[in-house]
C-alpha cells in the first residue's frame, strides 16, 4: 500500500503543473506524512517535500491542514524553513529545505556527546520560543519530530498538533490522541485526565516531557516506554539531575525548557561546550571587536573533527567569509576558512571560496597577502589552471617588489606552489623578470630562496633559454658574500646538470665551481668539490664517446711521419713540442719566391747588423731557446737612425731572460701573424736605413743596444796608434766574454760619439767574410 501511495503521489508530481520533481522517498518513524527528496524545476536546487495522502488518511486531515498552517507562520531558526505549500483534493505538499529524519542517526547511535548537547541545545531553545514567546505547546516533542538539515543542524517539526494556548477550540485538544503512537510519548497526567489537563498544568509541562523523552532516544538509541523515564543510563553525569527534573510525574514541579536551557548555560554546564558557544557567537561575527574575534577563532580552531563537518560548511564559512572580505577579519579568519575549506568538494570549493579567494589576494593588507601566501598549498589544488594565471598570478607579482622583505620572500616561496598552473608564456616572460630582481634583492635571505627556487622550477623553464638563464642565475650565486647564497648555487647546480650539454659544462660550468673550490667556508668548499665530481664525470664518459681527431688525414704527413724527431706517441713530457715544430719544418713545400728588384731573398742571419753575433749553428732545440725578443722585428722610428736614439736603461742579463721567458709562455695563445720567425724572413724594404739604390734590409730589432758598426768603422782610422783593448781581442776561448764586456760598457755610457750615419757599410757582409763578432757563435 506504501509503495502503492508513493506512486501515486510520483505521478502527481509528474504533472507540467507541478514546480518540484520528486525524487527518493525517505522513511519516517510514527509519522501521517510521507518524505521526498525533492529538487526545484526552476532552478534545480534542491529541497524535500512532506506529502500527504487525503483519501488514505481522511481521519487524520486536520492534523496535515494544521501542519501546513502552522508552518507557514511559524518561523524561527530551529525550526524547518518552508518554502512552500500545495494543496488538492488528493494531496497537500509541504515543501521545505532539503532535511533528513534525526531517527536515522539515532537508531545507528552515530551521534557523539558533543553533537548530541549541540542539537539538544537547539531543540530546548526552539521549544523555550514556542512555548515563551508564540504561547503555544508542541505536543509531539520526540525524535520523530526532529529533522537535520543540510548544514547538520537539528530542525524541529512535526506540527500537526501545535496549538496556541489563546485559542479554545486548539487542535490538540481534540485530535492530540490520534497521533501516531501517542500512547508511548504521552505524559501520566494526560493519560490519566485527557489532553484537556493542559490547561490547568504549566503550559511548558508537555513538552518538557517530550524533551526528556529525545534526551532518552539520543543517547540511548530507542524508547521502549514509561518505564524507561527517569533512568540515566548513558546520559552524561552533567545533565542527569536536569533531565530528572524534565521527565518527573508532578507537571507542577516539572523543569521548563527554557530553565534547562538556562541552567546548561551556566559556568561549567552541560551546554558551555565550544560548538554550542560558536553557534551563538557565529551570526554575530561580523560585530565584534579584534579581541572577541580572536577568540573566537581560538574556540574555533579547538574544535575537533568530530563535530559536524557540514555544520561548518553551510553556516560558519559563509560567516567567515563575510568578516575576512568585509568585517575585517584578518589573517586568523583567513586560516580558519582555508581549514574548513579543505573539506569542501571541487564544486563546493569553486562556487563559495574561489571567488573570494580572488578578491582577497587584490585585497591591500599585507598580513593579509602573507597569510593568502602561506596557506597558498591548502588552495592550489582546487583552484584551475585558468584561475590561477589569469586572475591570481597577476595580483601576486605585485609582492615580488613589495618593500617589505617578509611579502617578497613569501611570494617568491609561493612561485613553486603555483608554477604547476601556469603557462609557458608566464613563466618565460613576467615570472622570470620578476626572478631576476629577487635574485639581487638586498636581502640575502631572498637572494638565497630565489636560487632555490629557480633550481626547483627548472623543469618547468623553456629550452631554448633554460640552460642560459640557470647558468647566469647560479653562477651569480656562487660569488655571492653571503655564504648560504654560494651553498644553494652550488647545490642547484649539481641538481640541474641534467639541463646543461656537456659543451656549457666544460665552458661555462666548470669556470664558474672553480673558485669556490678556495672558498674561505668549509661548506662552501666541499659542495664545490662535489657538483665539480658530478660535471668532471659527465665530461669524461662524454668524452670517452669521441673520435681521437677531427683533421682530416693527409698522405703528406704520413709519407713524412718516420723522419720527425718526435711523434704525437712520445711519452717524453716534450715529444709533443717537438713534434709540432719538425712537423713544420717537414711539411714546407714549394720554392722561395724572389723579391720584387729579383734579388735572392735575404737569409735570417743576413738581415743581422754587424754589430749582432750570429747565432750558433745548432739544433732546432737549441733554437727554440733563443729570447723570443730578439728574433721579433720592431719598427723604426721615422726620420731618426739607429744612432740618434738613446741607449737603453741596463739590466742584468737574468730578469731579460725571465721577461723573455714569460713573454714567451703568454704568446703561446697569439695567432699567426704574431709568429716571431715569420717576421725574421721578411723581405719588405726599410725606408729608414737602406738608400733607395741598394738592396733592401730586412729590418730588425737590436734591443736599444749602440751602433756597434760604426763605432768599429771610427776606431779603425786610430787602429795604428792606439791597439784594441786586450777584451776584445780575437782570442776563441774569450770572445763570448768580451762581447758581454763591450755590451754592458757601451750601455753604460749616456752619449757615444759615432762617425757619420752616410758612412756606414750596411751592406750584408758574405758568409765567409770574418769580422770577429761570430767566432764566439760558431
Amino acid at each position: 500500500m506504501d509503495f502503492l501511495k508513493s506512486a501515486v503521489a510520483s505521478a502527481i508530481a509528474k504533472g507540467s503543473s507541478f514546480p518540484y520533481s520528486l525524487g527518493d522517498r525517505v522513511d519516517i518513524d510514527d509519522s501521517i506524512w510521507t518524505l521526498h527528496n525533492a529538487t526545484k524545476r526552476e532552478d534545480g536546487s534542491s529541497c524535500s517535500i512532506f506529502t500527504f495522502d487525503i483519501a488514505s488518511n481522511k481521519s487524520r486531515l486536520p492534523l496535515a491542514k494544521n501542519a501546513v498552517r502552522k508552518s507557514r507562520t511559524l518561523r524561527h531558526p530551529g525550526v524547518i524553513k518552508v518554502l512552500d505549500t500545495i494543496e488538492t483534493e488528493a494531496n497537500i505538499y509541504i515543501v521545505t529545505e532539503r532535511v533528513a529524519p534525526l531517527s536515522w542517526n539515532v537508531r545507528r547511535r552515530s551521534l557523539n556527546e558533543e553533537t548530541a548537547k549541540w542539537g539538544l541545545y537547539t531543540v530546548a531553545s526552539t521549544l523555550k520560543f514556542i512555548n515563551e514567546d508564540a504561547a503555544s505547546v508542541h505536543g509531539v516533542v520526540r525524535a520523530s519530530s526532529v529533522f537535520t538539515s543540510e548544514s547538520g543542524e537539528w530542525k524541529l517539526g512535526g506540527f500537526e498538533v501545535l496549538s496556541s494556548m489563546n485559542d479554545e477550540n486548539a487542535v490538540i485538544y481534540t485530535y492530540g490522541s490520534i497521533v501516531p503512537d501517542s500512547a508511548r510519548f504521552t505524559p501520566p497526567e494526560v493519560l490519566n485526565g485527557g489532553w484537556d489537563t493542559i490547561k490547568r498544568h504549566p503550559l511548558s509541562a508537555i513538552d518538557a516531557y517530550g524533551l526528556g523523552i529525545l534526551i532518552i532516544e539520543v543517547f540511548n538509541g530507542s524508547f521502549s516506554g514509561g518505564n524507561q523515564v527517569g533512568k540515566t543510563t548513558n546520559i552524561p553525569p552533567s545533565m542527569q539531575q536536569s533531565y530528572k527534573r524534565l521527565c518527573t510525574a508532578n507537571p507542577k514541579i516539572r523543569l521548563s525548557p527554557a530553565h534547562f536551557v538556562e541552567q546548561g548555560k551556566k559556568n561549567g554546564g552541560f551546554f558551555n561546550t565550544p560548538l554550542i558557544r560558536l553557534t551563538d557567537d557565529i551570526d554575530s561575527l561580523g560585530l565584534k571587536n579584534e579581541a572577541e574575534r580572536e577568540e573566537f577563532i581560538n574556540e574555533l580552531d579547538d574544535l575537533s573533527e568530530d563535530f559536524p563537518e557540514d555544520y561548518f560548511k553551510m553556516k560558519v564559512l559563509p560567516e567567515l567569509l563575510k568578516s575576512v572580505e568585509f568585517g575585517g577579519g584578518g589573517p586568523k579568519v583567513l586560516g580558519a576558512i582555508l581549514k574548513i575549506g579543505a573539506k569542501l568538494t571541487q564544486e563546493e570549493y569553486n562556487s563559495k571560496l574561489t571567488p573570494v579567494v580572488v578578491r582577497l589576494f587584490g585585497n591591500p593588507d599585507r598580513a593579509l597577502r602573507v597569510c593568502l601566501l602561506d596557506n597558498l598549498p591548502l588552495m592550489i589544488d582546487n583552484l584551475t589552471q585558468k584561475v590561477v594565471n589569469d586572475r591570481i598570478f597577476p595580483q601576486m607579482t605585485s609582492g615580488f617588489t613589495d618593500v617589505a622583505p617578509v611579502v617578497r620572500e613569501q611570494t617568491v616561496k609561493a612561485v613553486l606552489v603555483v608554477i604547476g598552473k601556469l603557462n609557458d608564456r608566464t613563466i618565460n616572460g613576467e615570472l622570470l623578470k620578476f626572478l631576476a630582481r629577487t635574485a639581487n634583492d638586498e636581502q640575502p635571505g631572498i637572494r638565497t630562496n630565489t636560487t632555490i627556487c629557480l633550481g626547483k622550477i627548472a623543469k618547468n623553464l623553456g629550452q631554448g633559454s633554460r640552460s642560459k638563464v640557470l647558468v647566469a642565475a647560479f653562477s651569480r650565486s656562487v660569488r655571492d658574500p653571503f655564504v648560504h647564497a654560494r651553498n644553494a648555487g652550488l647545490l642547484a647546480l649539481s641538481a640541474t646538470i641534467e639541463f646543461f650539454t656537456e659543451e656549457d659544462c666544460a665552458v661555462r660550468v666548470i669556470p664558474a665551481i672553480c673558485p669556490a673550490l678556495l672558498d674561505k667556508e668549509k661548506m662552501v668548499r666541499d659542495q664545490a668539490n662535489k657538483a665539480l665530481d658530478l660535471y668532471l664525470q659527465r665530461i669524461r664518459k662524454f668524452s670517452s664517446t669521441m673520435a681521437d681527431t677531427a683533421l682530416p688525414s693527409s698522405s703528406a704527413q704520413d709519407s713524412t711521419g718516420d723522419a720527425r724527431i718526435g711523434t704525437s706517441n712520445d711519452n717524453s713530457w716534450a715529444g709533443w713540442a717537438i713534434s709540432s715544430f719538425t712537423n713544420k719544418i717537414t711539411t714546407a713545400n714549394g720554392e722561395i719566391q724572389s723579391t720584387s728588384n729579383g734579388t735572392k731573398p735575404v737569409e735570417a742571419e743576413a738581415a743581422r747588423s754587424a754589430s749582432v753575433p750570429r747565432p750558433v749553428k745548432s739544433s732546432p732545440s737549441t733554437q727554440l731557446d733563443l729570447p723570443k725578443q730578439t728574433l721579433r722585428p720592431t719598427p723604426q722610428p721615422l726620420n731618426r737612425s739607429l744612432s740618434d736614439r738613446p741607449a737603453p736603461a741596463p739590466k742584468e742579463p737574468a730578469d731579460d731572460f725571465a721577461d723573455d721567458a714569460f713573454d714567451a709562455w703568454g704568446e703561446m695563445d697569439d695567432e699567426d701573424e704574431d709568429d716571431p720567425f715569420s717576421a725574421a724572413t721578411s723581405t719588405k724594404p726599410s725606408t729608414d736605413l737602406a738608400p733607395a739604390s741598394k738592396p733592401a734590409q730586412a729590418p730588425y730589432d737590436d734591443g736599444g743596444e749602440p751602433d756597434f758598426a760604426g763605432w768599429l768603422a771610427a776606431q779603425s782610422k786610430a787602429k795604428a796608434k792606439k791597439p784594441l783593448p786586450k777584451g776584445l781581442s780575437k782570442t776563441p776561448s774569450t770572445t763570448s766574454a768580451a762581447s758581454r764586456t763591450v755590451g754592458a760598457a757601451s750601455t753604460s755610457k749616456p752619449k757615444t760619439v759615432v762617425a757619420p750615419a752616410k758612412k756606414i757599410d750596411t751592406k750584408p757582409k758574405d758568409e765567409d767574410e770574418d769580422d770577429g763578432w761570430g767566432d764566439a757563435w760558431d
